[in-house]
């Protein structure tokens, strides 16, 4: 049963600021804040809970397996987006093309051109569909842009890479957690857990498609990638795991830890609860943005950047308001601890100069 968004943030969130920035880090629930600090306690007081706990971890591969709609063999955890597409890059043969959007976040760029022998091509986000050609390996997207909060048609995206032959990689790190994100229409997806999933630096998950799942070499395997990772600790493993296991990184286990309480925050409200919550204050802030005169760069998301307003954000800072400057625009993002006084409070501060 879904949660009341008010109820949950009563009882988990207890920031002293006007956050509006969870585009660049979530704020963590307190439930995962103590987690933190009860295997904090047990490292230090070196017992065995404090080596970190695979079965809490596993639920972690689970939980995010439900919120974006796959099977939890398409799951492999690790610690940050960059090295997930890094191994999708590593799998790509020389003269490779590799399609995509211009000014997308690095991470999604970045291990496909610094190969050197692949032809990374690019286009305008909204133009990506057409640009998918009969050369085309494969097409790297992100779901929502990290800069301005615009959306890639991926629908469009999918059925013209699937008419050519080609595979699609989209990052959902600024889409999951408040919009409704399915994963299984992808090779591969990925996603950073520390922004709207509510987690800590050091979790990230990568999807792998059955179909897919010879595409990539694990090239990072160690004990945890076997099949038996405790039959595996010395030596050549015998067996990979089956599924997208095979491509687990050791995990954080603190981050990992924490990831557990959030995940389950945002199962017990609900993603449909929280971006009908989310979206509904990005419109306040928009509509808000209008009377005043500033134009946002257009869209629907919990993500609203209004370009030349980036000198603004260290004043709102010092006023305990925070945004974040990008790409020489203000951005705000609205998250389930966002309240309409929070965007009024931003609008406020955005007019009295």
């Amino acid at each position: 049963m879904d949660l009341p968004i008010a109820e949950a943030t009563r009882a988990e969130f207890a920031h002293s600021t006007t956050y509006l920035n969870t585009a660049t880090c979530g704020i963590l629930p307190r439930s995962a804040v103590a987690a933190v600090r009860e295997l904090a306690e047990a490292a230090g007081a070196a017992v065995p809970a404090g080596s970190g706990d695979f079965d809490r971890v596993n639920r972690v591969r689970a939980a995010f397996a439900r919120l974006v709609g796959v099977d939890v063999e398409w799951v492999a955890l690790g610690s940050a987006v960059a090295t997930h597409v890094g191994l999708i890059a590593a799998s790509l043969p020389p003269g490779a093309e590799v399609l995509c959007a211009e000014g997308d976040f690095a991470s999604v760029i970045n291990p496909f051109v610094v190969r050197g022998d692949l032809k990374v091509r690019f286009a305008p986000l909204e133009g990506v569909a057409e640009a998918v050609g009969p050369d085309t390996a494969l097409v790297s997207l992100s779901a929502v842009q990290s800069a301005d909060g615009r959306m890639a048609d991926l629908p469009a995206v999918r059925a013209a890479t699937a008419a050519h032959g080609a595979r699609m990689l989209v990052d959902a790190t600024q889409a999951a957690g408040w919009l409704p994100f399915d994963a299984s229409p992808y090779e591969y997806t990925v996603t950073a857990g520390y922004k709207w999933l509510l987690g800590a630096r050091g979790v990230s998950y990568l999807t792998v498609s059955p179909e897919a799942l010879d595409t990539v070499t694990p090239l990072h395997a160690g004990w945890v990638a076997a099949q038996s990772m405790w039959d595996a600790t010395y030596g050549p493993m015998p067996e990979l795991a089956h599924g997208a296991r095979r491509f687990d990184e050791s995990p954080a286990f603190l981050a990992y830890h924490a990831a557990e309480p959030s995940l389950a925050l945002l199962e017990r409200i609900g993603v449909e609860a929280i971006h009908a919550h989310d979206t509904a204050l990005a419109a306040r802030y928009r509509a808000g943005l209008a009377r005043l005169g500033y134009e946002p760069v257009p869209g629907e998301a919990a993500i609203v950047s209004v370009p030349g307003l980036a000198g603004r954000q260290p004043a709102l800072q010092a006023a305990g308001v925070l945004t974040s400057a990008r790409a020489g625009a203000l951005r705000a993002s609205f998250h389930l601890y966002t309240t309409e006084a929070d965007v009024d409070r931003l609008l406020d501060a955005l007019s009295a100069s």
